[in-house]
């Protein structure tokens, strides 16, 4: 198996609930850390909206491991963000029998 390339930095960002001021909440997002990544296109799709098509492409992010419950290792609905391109996590796994890779699969979204 071919070791991945981590050549890009990711921040990892958490959902926070926090007051909206009128009774109810919204999500916010807080910084969990800052991981060296891979990251590679899957295949895209286009869906039908209401007036148009719809494309989405998923991505493979791979990041160096952590054990579970660790505050850097990924989990689904948090989402990595370089710069103003933010991809939310669906799912991760391990990348290799020994653990040493995490791959986590995601789409790519418009920053809130």
């Amino acid at each position: 198996m071919k070791l991945p390339e981590l050549t890009r930095t990711l921040t990892l960002e958490g959902p926070v609930t926090v007051p909206d001021g009128a009774g109810g909440y919204g999500k916010s997002w807080t910084v969990l850390g800052t991981l060296w990544a891979e990251v590679l296109p899957g295949t895209g799709r286009d869906r039908a909206g209401e007036d148009v098509t719809l494309s989405t492409v998923s991505y493979r992010i791979t990041v160096r491991a952590a054990p579970f419950g660790a505050p850097s290792r990924p989990v689904p609905e948090q989402r990595l963000r370089e710069g103003s391109r933010v991809f939310r996590i669906l799912a991760v796994t391990e990348r290799d029998d020994d653990a040493r890779y995490l791959t986590c699969f995601a789409r790519e979204e418009e920053p809130a």
